[in-house]
C-alpha cells in the first residue's frame, strides 16, 4: 500500500534527504536562524536543550551571517583560555582539508586563521606526549610543532601506510587514533565496504578478506612505542571485526571503549549501533554478525562465524540503530557537577534517532551501566524499546535538535571536547559550526 505523506512532513523529509545527499562542503539548505540572546556570553542558537544547558555559537553560518569559513569542521583541541585548533575535513576527495587556529573570546567575534592546508581529510587531533600536535589525516598520522616559525615545515609522519581513499572505493578512510596507557598508538582502520559483499550481494569468499585476510581492515591497529616520540613502523591487530571506530576513547582506568557505526542496511530499526569494550585479540563480528548474536543476511549461509559463540565478542551495550556515534569522552569539568564521570557521546546520524548529544551513567571502568527496559529517543515518535537486549537510557542533552526549517537543520555533531572552564565544545560539520554548550545563563 502506498502511503501519502502530509505535504508538510514530505517537505521536511525532502530537506533531510537533500542535506544527506548534498556534496561534501555544499552549503546547507537550511541555515541556523539568527541567534537570539546570549548563552554564557556567546550568541544563543535555537537548539532545544535540556534544562540547565544552552548552546552558544562560536563560529559558523547563520541566517544573520551566511559566511562559512570552514567547510566540514570535525575535531577540536584547546590550546589556552581562548585559542583552539580545529580540523576541517574540507571534502571527501582531494587535498582540501585544513587545520585552523580559532580565537574565541566571549563578547567578541571569533577569528580564524589557517595553520595548515592542503591536507587529505584531517579528522582526529590531539596533544602528543612530546608537546607536539598530532593529526589523523587520510592514510597517515602526522605531528607538527605549533611553536615553529612555519608549522607546515615542521610536519613529520608518525604512522604511514594506512588505507587510502578513492572516492566510493574505501567507505571509511578517516584516521582516528588514541594513545594507550602504555604509550602505544591505537589506530582505527575502517572497513572498506559496508558488508564485504560482491555487487550481487554474495560473499567474495568463505570469510571476508577485508577483515580476516591480509588487508587487516575493519580493525584497530596497535603501533608499539619504541622510545619517547617514536613508534614502530609495523603494527599488530589489536582487535578486528569493527566496521568503523571513529568513536574511540581510553578511560583513566585503562578501558578502551569503541562506538561502532554498524551496517547501513535499509531497515529503519536494524541493526543497532554498539558500544564495545575493546580487548586484545578479540573479533567483534563485522561483517558476519550484528547486534548481540544475529547473523547478517549476506553472510548467514557461509557460517563464517557462530555469532552466539565465543568467537564473536558481543557488544557491551547497544545504541539506537543508525545513530552513528562519532566521538565520546568522560566528562571531567567543573561547570556541570551532575555530569562528572559520565560518558558523553555525539550521534551524527541523519535519521530520526541521530542529531543528538547524550550522556550515560558509567561504572568505575567507564562503561555505561545497563538499564532494565531501556528505551531510545526518536524524533517525532517519542521513544522506542530496545527489547530484551543490553542497553542503557541516555540522558539527551539536546532533546530537540531535529530539522526545523525556520530555525535550524537537524544537528550533525561530530567532535567533543571539555574546555578548561568545563563547557562542552562540539562541531556540526554539515552546517559548518563550532558550538559551545554551557550553563543556561546570559
Amino acid at each position: 500500500m502506498t502511503r501519502i505523506l502530509p505535504r508538510r512532513v514530505a517537505a521536511a523529509m525532502a530537506l533531510v534527504l537533500a542535506a544527506a545527499l548534498a556534496p561534501a562542503g555544499a552549503v546547507t539548505r537550511v541555515l541556523y536562524a539568527a541567534p537570539q540572546g546570549t548563552c554564557d556570553g556567546y550568541p544563543r542558537l535555537q537548539i532545544g536543550m535540556a534544562k540547565g544547558y544552552c548552546a552558544g555559537l562560536v563560529v559558523g553560518p547563520t541566517a544573520a551571517d551566511r559566511t562559512r569559513p570552514m567547510r566540514l569542521p570535525r575535531s577540536l583541541l584547546q590550546l589556552d583560555e581562548h585559542r583552539w585548533l580545529v580540523t576541517d575535513l574540507g571534502r571527501w576527495d582531494g587535498a582540501n582539508g585544513a587545520v585552523w587556529m580559532l580565537d574565541a573570546t566571549p563578547g567578541r567575534a571569533a577569528t580564524l586563521a589557517r595553520v595548515l592546508d592542503g591536507l587529505h581529510m584531517p579528522h582526529a587531533i590531539s596533544n602528543g606526549p612530546d608537546g607536539k600536535v598530532y593529526v589523523g589525516e587520510m592514510s597517515r598520522i602526522f605531528r607538527f610543532d605549533l611553536r615553529a616559525e612555519d608549522p607546515a615545515k615542521s610536519i613529520e609522519p608518525v604512522v604511514t601506510g594506512l588505507p587510502d581513499n578513492r572516492l566510493h572505493e574505501n567507505r571509511h578512510p578517516l584516521s582516528k587514533f588514541v594513545f594507550a596507557p602504555d604509550g602505544a598508538l591505537l589506530v582505527n582502520v575502517g572497513a572498506p565496504s559496508d558488508q564485504c559483499l560482491r555487487a550481487d550481494g554474495t560473499p567474495p569468499a568463505r570469510t571476508c578478506p577485508e577483515t580476516d585476510g591480509e588487508q587487516d581492515a575493519a580493525s584497530i591497529r596497535r603501533y608499539a612505542l619504541l622510545s619517547p616520540g617514536r613508534w614502530s613502523g609495523d603494527y599488530t591487530v589489536y582487535a578486528r571485526g569493527l566496521r568503523n571506530s571513529v568513536a574511540l576513547a581510553v578511560h583513566p582506568s585503562g578501558t578502551v571503549l569503541q562506538g561502532e557505526n554498524s551496517y547501513d542496511l535499509p531497515s529503519r530499526w536494524f541493526p543497532f549501533d554498539e558500544i564495545n569494550v575493546i580487548r586484545t585479540g578479540r573479533h567483534y563480528g563485522w561483517p558476519y554478525c550484528a547486534d548481540i548474536a544475529t547473523p547478517t543476511p549476506g553472510w548467514k549461509t557461509t557460517r563464517a562465524m557462530d555469532c552466539a559463540s565465543s568467537a564473536h565478542t558481543a557488544p557491551a551495550l547497544l545504541l539506537p540503530p543508525h545513530s552513528a556515534p562519532l566521538d565520546m569522552l568522560w566528562y571531567d569539568g567543573a561547570m556541570f557537577p551532575a555530569l562528572r564521570g559520565r560518558l558523553l557521546m555525539t550521534w551524527h546520524g541523519h535519521r530520526s534517532v541521530g542529531g543528538r548529544i547524550v550522556s550515560y551513567d558509567a561504572d568505575a571502568r567507564g562503561v555505561p551501566v545497563a538499564d532494565a527496559n531501556a528505551r531510545f529517543p526518536v524524533y517525532g515518535a517519542g521513544t522506542r524499546a530496545y527489547g530484551a537486549r543490553p542497553a542503557a537510557n541516555a540522558v539527551v542533552m539536546t532533546p530537540d535538535w531535529r530539522l526545523a526549517p525556520s530555525k535550524r537543520p537537524q544537528g550533525s555533531p561530530v567532535g567533543l571536547t571539555v574546555a578548561r572552564d568545563g563547557a562542552i565544545w562540539t562541531t556540526d560539520d554539515r552546517a559548518g559550526l563550532v558550538i559551545r554548550i554551557a550553563t543556561d545563563r546570559p
